[in-house]
């Protein structure tokens, strides 16, 4: 259902109400934890700069707990698109987070998935790795932070494998925290397979603790965070206008 514009127009009799529909732009809602550290809150803050930039859509941050979330969501006067400030099986926390939005009772409003294995983002990955002196050989760690479900692990795996046949080497994913192998095992498998220079891909889209993590267990290069690169922009305002379709139908 689209919202009506009201407007008056005079004719011989006098004034009269015309009711037109009015197309309104859904409001844009990034959502991830923001809780873990000061850092990565503030990188999150610069990414929705750089979405709210292009001016195709208000932009709203719920960089916080689930009531903040909730709360940023009930404030929001029209229709929203929650969309996730996070990689596919890049952010267990916020998945986590994301998981618990509850818009079911809003006509207006709905979500979008997390970017996942699109080939511009993996794209945009292999020129990280380059710019932190990748060289052709080399083996790579995709350094990851998949949950509990499935689905985010298949995104992971599928990255991989793109990433693999984009670079031509061997690519191990390692896990951040609930999985195995972790990153570390996962670089020192490589170097037990003959890869003496290895470097860490990092599938997250801003910094934060976990990448001084990565940058501590001795890989030859850890990328780079991807946002808020124009891909990512790019990708994340094509989520919105398809959303703004669905809702519009």
């Amino acid at each position: 259902m689209k919202p009506l514009l009201i407007s008056l127009g005079i004719n011989e009799q006098g004034y009269s109400v015309v009711l037109e529909e009015a197309d309104m732009v859904p409001t844009m809602v990034l959502v991830a934890d923001g809780s873990r550290d000061a850092h990565r809150k503030e990188a999150l803050r610069d990414l929705a700069d750089a979405v709210a930039e292009r001016g195709e859509a208000p932009v709203l941050t719920a960089f916080g707990t689930r009531a903040e979330l909730q709360a940023t969501v009930e404030a929001v006067d029209g229709p929203l698109v929650a969309v996730p400030a996070f990689l596919a099986g890049g952010d267990m926390a916020s998945a986590q987070l994301f998981a618990e939005l509850n818009i079911a009772d809003r006509f207006d409003a709905c979500a979008t998935a997390p970017l996942g294995a699109v080939p511009s983002i993996v794209a945009k990955l292999v020129g990280r790795l380059r710019a932190a002196g990748w060289r052709s050989g080399d083996g790579v760690v995709l350094a990851a932070d998949a949950g509990p479900g499935n689905d985010d692990r298949r995104q992971v795996t599928d990255v991989a494998r793109m990433l693999s046949r984009r670079v031509q080497a061997p690519v191990q994913i390692g896990y951040l925290n609930a999985w195995a192998p972790s990153v570390s095992d996962a670089v020192d498998r490589l170097r037990r397979n003959g890869h003496q220079r290895v470097a860490v891909a990092t599938w997250q889209l801003v910094e934060g603790a976990d990448l001084d993590r990565l940058r501590d267990i001795g890989a030859t290069s850890v990328t780079a965070p991807l946002g808020p690169s124009p891909v990512v922009i790019d990708t994340l305002l094509a989520q919105h206008r398809a959303a703004k379709a669905r809702l519009a139908a």
